[in-house]
């Protein structure tokens, strides 16, 4: 090995611009399908869980 990087001057002016790149980028209709599904869940979390608990320990009284 000479210590020479494995790539010369011209590659790097071959790189990729990601601005460009960006600009051309469109999300795939699964993902849109996917975060639609996503947000439309209706998900039980704690606060749920407890507020349902609270309610049954005060229907008990």
């Amino acid at each position: 090995m000479d210590g020479r990087l494995p790539y010369n001057r011209k590659d790097m002016t071959d790189m990729i611009n990601f601005e460009e790149e960006l600009k051309k980028f469109h999300p795939s209709l699964e993902v849109d399908e996917a975060e639609e599904a996503i947000y439309n869940q209706d998900l039980t979390d704690m606060a749920d869980i407890v507020v349902g608990m609270v309610k049954d320990i005060k229907e008990e009284e």
